[in-house]
């Protein structure tokens, strides 16, 4: 029999946990599904804040495995019970199947479209790219714009470098992450540390130390660094839509406190719980929101964070290849 084995990393020094050792399951249907949900009733972060009643969805998704026959048919189930959860960072992996919530945005206002970002009003043709940032001078050169679509494309100094030196004579810049859906927490701290003049407490971390739902450590403050040699030193506008997720959501996070910035368009999608992974005895993987990331003022940011001024882009402005919250940022920054 093959044992259900869930492992963790702490880094907290002296952190004491109470978390019980996992509880072996047969690689049967049954054992599988059972598996599955205790991983999650124990080691899932967002129940108790979700106001999720686990206990009531077993109940309801384990009177349907007598319909299940076959490894399909359970991977099926399973992710079905998963999306309950409504969390972009759950996902049961298999050798034939990936499961993921692709419904959590859908009733959204998409407020973005990139073939107007790609129009010649904005970025067109002859923009620049490097590092997954492209970037372009708009408004009769006096706005720079970079549009960075994944925090999974990594960069480096030089290249900020060259685009702060090339938008120097600029009224302020534009950072646009809208739909980017996130990639490395590390790319997510660093774009930030260009903002920040000196290191601050942006955020906070908890981790699960106990089998309970709320089983919680205390806070770990999370910091953002100020970069040694660039700063940018002129208002930044940050333009976010509920596609912003999970990394990009904590870059969002942590610009709330830069000096000189503010953010334009929508809330973010949140996913604000570090995801950790554990294996059924089938031999699937699941991953899961672990510990909870917290604002500043300790809390969460799970369902999103809201923008400083929310902005919509409008049918009229659509139609002409006009995007509202580019031209919302563009009026903010222009006049301070």
């Amino acid at each position: 029999m093959k044992k259900h084995i869930i492992i963790f990393i702490i880094s907290l020094v002296g952190l004491s946990s109470c978390i019980e050792e996992p509880v072996p399951y047969s690689n049967s249907t049954k054992g599988n599904f059972d598996a599955l949900w205790h991983i999650i009733d124990t080691r899932y972060c967002f129940l108790d804040y979700k106001n999720i009643n686990w206990d009531s969805i077993y109940n309801e998704y384990h009177s349907r495995l007598n319909t299940v026959s076959n490894k399909f048919e359970l991977f099926d189930l399973c992710k079905e019970m998963l999306n309950e959860l409504k969390d972009g960072h759950v996902n049961l992996s298999s050798d034939f199947d990936v499961s993921s919530n692709r419904r959590i945005f859908s009733d959204s206002i998409k407020n973005f479209y990139s073939d107007i970002i790609f129009s010649d009003n904005y970025l067109g043709e002859d923009f620049r790219s490097i590092g997954g940032l492209r970037y372009r001078k708009i408004n009769n050169g006096k706005i720079g714009y970079v549009y960075y679509s994944s925090f999974s494309n990594t960069f480096g100094d030089q290249h900020i470098r060259n685009i702060f030196n090339l938008f120097s004579d600029c009224d302020g810049l534009i950072i646009d992450v809208r739909n980017n859906g996130g990639g490395l927490l590390t790319n997510s701290e660093k774009l930030a540390s260009y903002f920040f003049d000196r290191e601050m407490v942006t955020g906070y971390i908890i981790h699960k130390i106990g089998n309970g739902h709320s089983d919680f450590s205390r806070p770990t403050e999370i910091k953002t660094p100020a970069h040694n040699t660039i700063y940018w030193e002129k208002p930044v506008a940050v333009l976010t839509n509920r596609g912003c997720y999970s990394a990009t959501n904590d870059f969002v996070n942590r610009m709330k406190l830069a000096p000189n910035a503010f953010s334009v368009g929508s809330w973010t999608g949140g996913g604000s719980g570090l995801p950790f992974s554990s294996e059924l005895p089938i031999g699937w993987s699941i991953r899961f929101s672990a510990s909870p990331m917290l604002d500043f003022n300790m809390n969460h940011t799970e369902f999103g964070i809201a923008p400083d001024y929310y902005i919509a882009i409008t049918d009229s402005d659509k139609d002409n290849d006009i995007d509202t919250v580019i031209e919302k940022a563009i009026e903010l920054i222009t006049g301070m």
